[in-house]
């Protein structure tokens, strides 16, 4: 291989790691804006922002960005746990436990 080659498969290698950080960012962006559209606090939707990303697919966080509340319901849950509540009606068992488990470890973390 000659060392243009190579060179060209590390320009190749980087750019494609900058780009899958990008992506990541915008991901989590967007997931965090959904959570304080939900009703959650900034410091809990930032950290646990970050975590669902690492844990859930793509069509998972679309659900949980098209997540509404119910007639009645008022537009943002008061509490963590009513947001839990309405992630249930999702219902993905994963996307449930990755939501509670992040809600309990950035709640816990923003202490």
């Amino acid at each position: 291989m000659s060392a243009l080659s190579v060179a060209r498969a590390v320009a190749l290698g980087v750019g494609v790691l900058a780009l899958s950080g990008c992506i990541t960012k915008i991901a989590e962006s967007r997931v965090e804006s959904a959570l304080v559209k939900g009703g959650l606090s900034q410091a809990n939707s930032e950290c646990m922002a970050e975590r669902m990303v690492d844990r859930l697919s793509i069509s998972q966080l679309r659900k949980l960005e098209r997540l509404k509340g119910e007639k009645g319901e008022p537009l943002k849950p008061v509490t963590i746990r009513g947001y839990i509540e309405r992630v249930r009606r999702v219902g993905d068992a994963e996307v449930i436990a990755v939501t509670s488990s992040s809600a309990v470890v950035c709640a816990a973390k923003n202490l």
